[in-house]
């Protein structure tokens, strides 16, 4: 007599018992947050009321201020550009340490670490806050707040990227006796060039949107007049701005994908 045939499954019974266990664990987590947050639903239903009267007040978009904020738009511009190249000079010795393959020792890949996770773990507006302390309201402290909330980013990424580049082509130039500079503008960086060309890039078409709303703390910017605006309930003024920085993310955008694409 053949023998009784096995009905195929993906997963047996104790990984099916580990999954359902899994997501009864992730339902009771949102449940039991949502008590935490203690968030009432009780004027979702005046939303879209409210939602259609905000509109009507933005429109008509008040062109005629748009010439008052060509000049913060540009600043916004030159925070985001300025930040970036100031991130991309700091973040690469970070990337250089927090290298497995590059780093000196034990304790710079520590270090490198450090650094990487302090930057990526404040916001930008936190650190805007705090550089708005130490110098003061203006693009100064947007810029720098900008590049340090970009160290982080780029240093962990270009810091994977060395790891995976090919490191008989550094030995070879150590070989012939290469500096210690040398090993680095010519065995390491021609490896990792289209990565450093990306990422710089991306972030900054990420910062040029992110300097948009770092006028809210006086950090510069747009934003600055975007928050004046929403203060003194001038909504007309403010769906104005908001198309004018809605068209300048678009244009970085289109310049970020544009120029990833070259160095591919």
């Amino acid at each position: 007599m053949a023998g009784a045939t096995r009905e195929w499954s993906r997963f047996d019974a104790r990984e099916r018992l580990f999954r359902i266990g899994g997501a009864l664990v992730a339902v009771a987590v949102v449940v039991a947050s949502w008590e935490w947050l203690d968030m009432s639903l009780q004027y979702v239903t005046t939303a879209p009321a409210q939602v259609g009267d905000l509109l009507g007040r933005m429109y008509p978009p008040d062109w005629g201020y748009l010439p008052n904020a060509v000049g913060p738009l540009a600043e916004t511009i030159q925070i985001a550009v300025v930040g970036t190249i100031a991130a991309v000079a700091m973040a690469a010795p970070v990337a250089y340490i927090t290298a497995e393959n590059t780093t000196p020792n034990r304790a710079t890949y520590a270090l490198g670490k450090l650094i990487v996770t302090v930057s990526r773990s404040v916001h930008t507006i936190v650190w805007a806050l705090l550089f708005v302390v130490m110098f003061g309201p203006g693009a100064l402290a947007g810029t720098v707040a900008t590049a340090v909330r970009s160290i982080g980013f780029l240093a962990k990424l270009l810091g994977e990227e060395i790891e995976e580049i090919n490191f008989g082509q550094v030995e070879g130039i150590r070989a012939v006796g290469a500096s210690p500079a040398q090993l680095l503008i010519y065995g390491i960086v021609p490896q990792i060039k289209p990565a450093l060309v990306g990422l710089t890039v991306y972030r900054w078409d990420i910062n040029v949107r992110a300097a948009t709303i770092l006028g809210f703390v006086g950090a510069g910017g747009i934003g600055v007049q975007l928050f004046e605006a929403i203060d003194s309930f001038a909504w007309r003024t403010v769906s104005a701005l908001l198309f004018a920085i809605l068209a300048v993310v678009l244009v970085s955008e289109g310049i970020s994908a544009y120029a990833r694409r070259k160095v591919r």
